[in-house]
């Protein structure tokens, strides 16, 4: 969606890294270079969502916490050393002295938005609670903070608190946000993905092909949505019923599938539209 060299970039600017079994690390490090911690947690690589089950090794664990128990003693921290941890992405604040400043609460959301909006330097506190002594490295800096859509009165009553920060708490998921959206627990990157998929929806039109099945959207739509049931998604005549099949796939670039089926009278595999 934003590109392989983008997201190279990306990694590369924000460090992330990755452990041996494929779990992502968030690291933390501050304005002077000094790597804090980081954050190891597993994400699902077909939809993007992080594993919460801890039977699959969902636990969020972390790099300091590894450290503390290397039986490598090269690698072994003290055992006197703290944990002061700092803000995600904070070491971009030296980099780019002029930008102003995007808050976000997840690190992944952070990492999606800096390639929809480069022209904000996206932060995230790592949690809806961890509005504390850390924003201070925001002294002197714009900022303009996106909560999670449930956690917009949180962050609207914490941050009114906080003295001599220049912060704006945006409403814009609490005015956008669907009653769907609030029980699914949608971030700002949620709504710009959503946004970029429905400018970006490119169809090239199933008439210049003899065999529409040949079209090449279906098949690469037909690729990712694998056993789905065809049938279905041929039935499907309104894209807002969309969120009744999501469940046949993991995949989330149904819209186009419906719309080679539905508006274009796309036969597929036998099945025709009424």
């Amino acid at each position: 969606m934003i590109g392989r060299e983008n997201t190279v970039n990306i990694v590369k600017e924000y460090h992330i890294g990755v452990t041996k079994s494929r779990d992502v690390i968030f690291y933390q490090i501050d304005t002077e270079g000094r790597c804090r911690t980081g954050k190891i947690m597993k994400y699902n690589r077909k939809t993007g969502k992080r594993v919460k089950d801890e039977k699959v090794g969902g636990r969020i664990t972390w790099v300091h916490s590894v450290l503390k128990q290397s039986k490598d003693f090269r690698l072994r921290l003290p055992e006197g050393w703290e944990l002061t941890q700092c803000l995600f992405g904070e070491h971009l604040l030296r980099q780019y002295p002029l930008k102003n400043v995007a808050l976000v609460e997840s690190e992944k959301t952070a990492v999606i938005c800096s390639s929809f909006w480069p022209e904000y330097i996206w932060l995230a506190t790592g949690g809806k609670s961890q509005l504390n002594d850390r924003l201070q490295v925001l002294k002197g800096r714009k900022v303009v903070a996106f909560p999670d859509v449930d956690g917009y009165r949180e962050w609207k009553e914490k941050l009114s608190q906080v003295r001599g920060l220049d912060i704006t708490v945006s409403d814009v998921l609490e005015k956008e946000a669907s009653f769907k959206d609030r029980a699914q627990h949608v971030d700002i990157a949620d709504l710009l993905i959503r946004q970029h998929r429905k400018e970006h929806m490119a169809i090239t039109p199933v008439e210049k092909y003899e065999d529409p099945r040949l079209h090449p959207t279906f098949l690469k739509l037909k690729g990712m949505v694998g056993g789905c049931d065809m049938k279905k998604l041929a039935d499907v005549g309104n894209l807002e019923e969309l969120d009744n099949i999501k469940e046949l796939t993991d995949v989330g670039y149904l819209e186009e599938l419906v719309l080679l089926v539905n508006e274009l009278d796309l036969e597929v595999e036998g099945v025709k539209r009424e």
